[in-house]
């Protein structure tokens, strides 16, 4: 029998390109739909959160109060950021959502608030006076008072065992509609 020779492959058989393999893949990675881009979060713009709004400060669409130089040269602190009862009152909510809430103490070591804490969060970080605090605790008391929660005052309501967080919402959303309506 005659011997025959096995002749080993060409190196350039080899090689992946040489093969066809490559081509192969570039053929069925063209076939696929392109992906769908998406942008790095900070190339030049706020990262948005994909569930559609972006994590904003309790005070965001107010200034920060802001000492002018006669402030500073006198030592005292900035003048309040003037704001409405309306506005205090949807501050206050705001400061709640941010920070928590808790019954039977104004604030506490984890930094919630209760009802009052939050008002006097607002006031104390330079968002309107105490003449608007007194203005938007009576719209809370006569909230309370129409729809049938009578209450000594809206912290006794705070500290409620039937109180949730979402009951003082509703009662803060509610008082800032009626001080908006009436103008104050």
């Amino acid at each position: 029998m005659p011997r025959t020779e096995l002749t080993p492959p060409s190196p350039a058989l080899l090689t992946p390109g040489g093969s066809g393999l490559v081509a192969e893949i570039e053929a069925y990675l063209a076939s696929l739909p392109a992906p769908a881009r998406t942008p790095a979060p900070y190339a030049g713009r706020p990262y948005v959160c994909p569930l559609g709004s972006a994590l904003q400060p309790w005070h965001a669409g107010h200034p920060s109060p802001r000492a002018t130089l006669l402030d500073r040269a006198l030592r005292r602190p900035a003048r309040p950021v003037p704001v409405t009862a309306a506005e205090h009152l949807r501050l206050a909510s705001r400061y709640l959502g941010a920070f928590g809430w808790v019954q039977g103490a104004m604030w506490d070591g984890a930094g919630r608030v209760c009802l009052l804490g939050a008002q006097a969060a607002v006031l104390a970080h330079g968002y309107g006076t105490p003449s608007t605090v007194r203005t938007a605790r009576v719209q809370l008391m006569e909230v309370l008072h129409a729809t049938g929660r009578p209450a000594a005052s809206p912290d006794e309501y705070n500290d409620r065992p039937t109180t949730r967080q979402a009951d003082v919402h509703q009662l803060l959303d509610r008082a800032a509609a009626r001080a908006l309506r009436l103008g104050l």
